[in-house]
């Protein structure tokens, strides 16, 4: 099935207001702190204080239970939160959805209800003042500081009233209330299975790696990299970042087909997560695959 070209889409279904309120500057610590802020701040702060210690527990085990966590949180993020959830580029029966995003809730980047709605909102707004993670007020804000004040995110987006179709189901409204009991559950098992250990090196450095490649894709994907089409934003395609980012980095393409499931369109961009759709395709429990056609493909294409 083909994908509708979503470059003019974007800035036409939600314009910025004119009477939006310019944006304040950033700050992190000239504000007053949520609740969640502080929620998110810790875990944050958790993870990267584990991948801190996780040289002084070293085991070959260990780095197993790293790529794993890596692969498996990392696979979850793009193939179920972004691509199956966020833009609906395919279909599986619900059981293998819910496995899916089960997958990317253990990575440790929220749950599938806040992750999907800051996702579309970026896709809403991308690169205007209403973007959640515009680069324009900074690499670092984009990479990682905005994910720690809500206030600011509300302010500019509005609430999460773009995500109704997982709010109306009660497996994300069961996550959404109970992520840190998961989060907490698999440390415990990690802790039982290998001591501390695998907890540096699974929910320390395995976590801490995909968080922050996740977080390229919003900073590095925006500023640095390669254009092939016309697309109204400063998405960038980043060759060396797809292998670690299972095909995310394929950004510029991304953004000129949103909705499509492959990423790497061409045959030489390396893209993981699509080569696991496709596979689920051929054997028939994904459906309704989504990807460009040749026309909207010609019609996108930067002359060159």
């Amino acid at each position: 099935m083909s994908v509708t070209s979503t470059v003019e889409e974007n800035h036409q279904k939600n314009p910025s207001s004119p009477e939006e309120k310019k944006k304040r500057r950033w700050v992190f610590w000239d504000r007053r702190w949520r609740r969640l802020d502080y929620v998110k701040f810790s875990a944050s702060f958790i993870v990267h204080s584990l991948a801190l210690l996780a040289p002084f527990y070293f085991t070959w085990s260990a780095l197993w239970v790293t790529f794993l966590f890596y692969t498996i949180g990392g696979l979850g993020i793009t193939v179920s939160y972004h691509r199956n959830l966020a833009h609906r580029s395919f279909k599986v029966p619900k059981w293998l959805e819910y496995l899916l995003a089960y997958c990317a809730l253990l990575a440790i980047q929220g749950d599938p209800i806040d992750w999907v709605s800051t996702h579309r909102y970026h896709h809403q707004f991308t690169d205007s003042e209403r973007d959640p993670h515009s680069p324009k007020e900074g690499f670092w804000f984009s990479h990682l500081l905005w994910i720690y004040d809500s206030a600011y995110l509300v302010s500019k987006c509005g609430k999460r009233a773009n995500v109704e179709d997982l709010k109306k189901q009660w497996f994300y409204r069961f996550l959404q209330k109970t992520v840190m009991f998961h989060v907490l559950g698999l440390g415990f098992l990690l802790f039982y299975l290998g001591g501390m250990s695998f907890v540096t090196w699974g929910m320390g450095v395995g976590a801490a790696l995909e968080v922050h490649v996740t977080c390229l894709i919003n900073s590095l994907c925006h500023i640095w990299g390669t254009r092939t089409w016309k697309t109204n934003d400063t998405s960038r395609n980043v060759w060396w970042l797809s292998v670690f980012s299972f095909g995310e980095s394929w950004h510029n393409n991304h953004h000129a087909f949103e909705s499509s499931a492959r990423q790497g369109l061409e045959w030489w961009q390396i893209d993981i997560s699509w080569y696991i759709v496709r596979f689920l395709e051929i054997i028939g429990l994904a459906t309704d695959v989504k990807v460009p056609t040749e026309a909207q493909r010609r019609r996108m294409a930067i002359v060159r």
